[in-house]
Formats: C-alpha cells, sequence, structure tokens
C-alpha cells in the first residue's frame, strides 16, 4: 500500500535516489542535498513523499509566497508510474496550497521533459503563454 506522507529526515536517501533516476541530467542547484535542505528552511511542511514498503517512490514539493503556489520536484518511480501515485501526490499539495489561501498554481515543464505535458492536462492544468526567465544567483 502506497501512502502520502509529509518529508522527513529519513526520506532522504530515497529521495534522493528517485530524483536521480526522474530528473538523470538535473542542475545542480536542483538536485537533493541542495533543494531539500533549503526546502526545510522555508515551508517544510510543503514537501511530501508517496512509500511504498518503506521505499520512498513518489515527491513532491509546493510553495505559497502569499499570491500564488507553485508545484515542483514531482517525481514517480518509473517502476510505480501510471498507478494515480503522481495524482494523489498533486491533490496533496493542491489542498495545502488550497489551505493557506492559494487561488492559482503555476508549475514549469522543462523542454526536455514535455512527455509529462499531457500528465498535468489530465489533472487539471492547461498551457499558458509565457516567457519562462530566470537568473541563477551566486552563492557566498
Amino acid at each position: 500500500m502506497t501512502v502520502i506522507c509529509e518529508y522527513q529526515n529519513d526520506h532522504f536517501d530515497g529521495v534522493e535516489a528517485l530524483w536521480a533516476e526522474a530528473f538523470p541530467d538535473d542542475s545542480a542547484w536542483n538536485v537533493a542535498c541542495v533543494a531539500i535542505p533549503e526546502k526545510l528552511r522555508h515551508q517544510p511542511e510543503l514537501i511530501w513523499v508517496a512509500v511504498e514498503n518503506d521505499r520512498v517512490i513518489g515527491s513532491i514539493m509546493a510553495g505559497y509566497d502569499g499570491h500564488r503556489g507553485w508545484i515542483a520536484r514531482i517525481a514517480v518511480s518509473r517502476t510505480h508510474q501510471r498507478k494515480g501515485i503522481g495524482e494523489a501526490l498533486i491533490l496533496t499539495a493542491e489542498r495545502a496550497l488550497a489551505a493557506l489561501g492559494c487561488l492559482k498554481i503555476n508549475l514549469q515543464v522543462v523542454q526536455r521533459n514535455s512527455a509529462v505535458v499531457d500528465f498535468y492536462r489530465r489533472v487539471g492544468y492547461n498551457i499558458e503563454e509565457r516567457i519562462s526567465m530566470s537568473k541563477v544567483l551566486k552563492r557566498d
């Protein structure tokens, strides 16, 4: 049985392995050893994992800035895809964001992962005409 629960420190190794599988060409700022400690400093209640038989098989992070919500780092192990786990993770994040007062949720899909767009459409997300821009800040 799959259980979705808030992230705990003992989930780290499982999430790290999951992300390595799901995001093999990830940017340095997105790897688990960077992203998770930062998330735990800011809204630690908005990161969840899907666990089956003590193994992390899914994850999702969300954020809310008081204006919009964001969903990021959603991943489901290849062996467990198409079983409703991704949708359950999204619903968990949506409920938590709605409870905070969030009215709109955004997510981004990198071009090389565009195969997941159909999944997001099935769970109610639409493509918006936007130009996404970013800037990587240097850390001291």
